[in-house]
């Protein structure tokens, strides 16, 4: 990496490190709040810049729809053009595009490895309720839950 960019080998700032110990919390299973996590969004476009500001406002435990999130910034038929941007996300997880349904709450579209697959295993780790409806598991720990 360091050849990649012309970084200097080192630990990380404070900050950074931060961050790192919070992604790897929230990806081990642990209901770790991102929100604190600065991000710069100068090299992406002002529409798409206001699409991640919005999707970071979703808390964590919560979803809520490609229309819905359009409709925040003005325009519900900017609803394809909010997916579009949430596609580009420079920043996933720390902007948690995966809080982003489909109408009617549909768990569609997610271009990080791993598809919607992962969607999934995100939003169960933050105990947002997918599907509608109460779930046979509902009630067990997360680690008792049966994997997707």
């Amino acid at each position: 990496m360091v050849k990649r960019t012309g970084g200097t080998p080192g630990a990380p700032q404070a900050s950074i490190a931060e961050a790192i110990a919070a992604i790897t919390a929230l990806l081990g299973g642990g209901r770790t709040d991102l929100s604190g996590i600065d991000c710069d969004f100068s090299a992406v476009s002002p529409f798409d810049a206001g699409v991640l500001r919005a999707a970071r406002a979703v808390p964590a435990g919560q979803t809520t729809t490609y229309g819905a999130l359009a409709t925040t910034l003005g325009d519900p038929a900017l609803a394809r053009r909010v997916g579009q941007a949430l596609g580009r996300n420079p920043l996933p997880i720390i902007v948690p595009c995966h809080r982003i349904m489909g109408a009617d709450g549909r768990l569609v579209g997610f271009s990080a490895r791993g598809g919607v697959a992962l969607k999934l295993q995100m939003l169960t780790i933050e105990g947002a309720p997918v599907g509608g409806g109460a779930g046979l598991f509902d009630d067990l720990p997360l680690a008792l839950k049966p994997r997707p």
